[in-house]
């Protein structure tokens, strides 16, 4: 559990530095471990939320927001989010699912990495019904798997050249903030979950501090695109080795 602790601690200080919370990591770290399946959710879900409070926070301080692009991608996920929390599936199909999610967060964050660099894009206005429609299917992803969505949302914005990269940051740290909350109100519906949850404290408290230093101290150790070149590779290692152990 130390080692894990401290992989937990540095992937807080990396992704607040940058708005995101780490869930995909989080989860990636947790396969690595041989956690048990059926808590990795509410895990990476509580940990997406004690990292990303503090950046949405800041960034709503700042003025860095676009509410209008925000709001119907949450219409969609909320809901979502809590059914998908709420739905108990077996280890296999659980297995297979996480092992396309992370499959394609990494591919699309591979293919898009170059977007994190840009100053400048010209914006693009996205249909609200569409905005709708993506935040329903991210939401219930997430609900299930345990992340909160942002890497997804974040190139997925960057691609359709929805706002500046500014605002962007901040409409993904506040998705993946209430998306995490919905996912996890509907998780704790288990009493399974609840049960196990307070055995993996350590994590908590290490993200906390992690999101802290990261928050508040502004310790930007790599660019939004090196993380989002690191991140990729790691979901696709672990989709990987996801992959050998599911299919093989």
């Amino acid at each position: 559990m130390i080692i894990l602790s401290i992989s937990f601690l540095i992937t807080a200080i990396l992704y607040s530095s940058i708005g995101f919370g780490g869930g995909s990591t989080y989860l990636a770290l947790l396969i690595i471990w041989d956690i048990p399946y059926y808590i990795f959710p509410v895990i990476a879900l509580l940990c997406n939320i004690i990292v990303v409070s503090g950046n949405s926070f800041n960034y709503v301080k700042a003025g860095n927001h676009n509410f209008k692009l925000l709001i119907p991608f949450l219409i969609g996920s909320i809901p979502l989010a809590f059914l998908g929390g709420t739905l108990v599936i077996n280890k296999e199909i659980f297995e297979i699912l996480l092992f396309l999610v992370l499959s394609f967060a990494g591919l699309l964050l591979l293919a898009n990495n170059k977007s994190y660099g840009d100053k400048e894009i010209i914006v693009k206005k996205i249909n609200v019904f569409i905005s709708i429609f993506l935040g329903s299917i991210l939401g219930l992803i997430s609900g299930i798997v345990g992340i909160g969505g942002g890497i997804f949302l974040s190139p997925i914005l960057f691609l359709l050249k929805a706002d500046k990269p500014k605002n962007i940051a901040t409409t993904a740290s506040l998705f993946i903030l209430i998306n995490s909350l919905s996912g996890i109100v509907g998780q704790f519906t288990k009493e399974i979950v609840l049960k196990e949850i307070t055995l993996y404290w350590p994590l908590f408290l290490t993200v906390f501090i992690g999101g802290f230093i990261g928050n508040y101290l502004n310790l930007k150790i790599f660019s939004n695109r090196m993380l989002a070149l690191i991140t990729s590779l790691l979901v696709i290692f672990v989709a990987l080795r996801m992959a050998f152990k599911i299919f093989i």
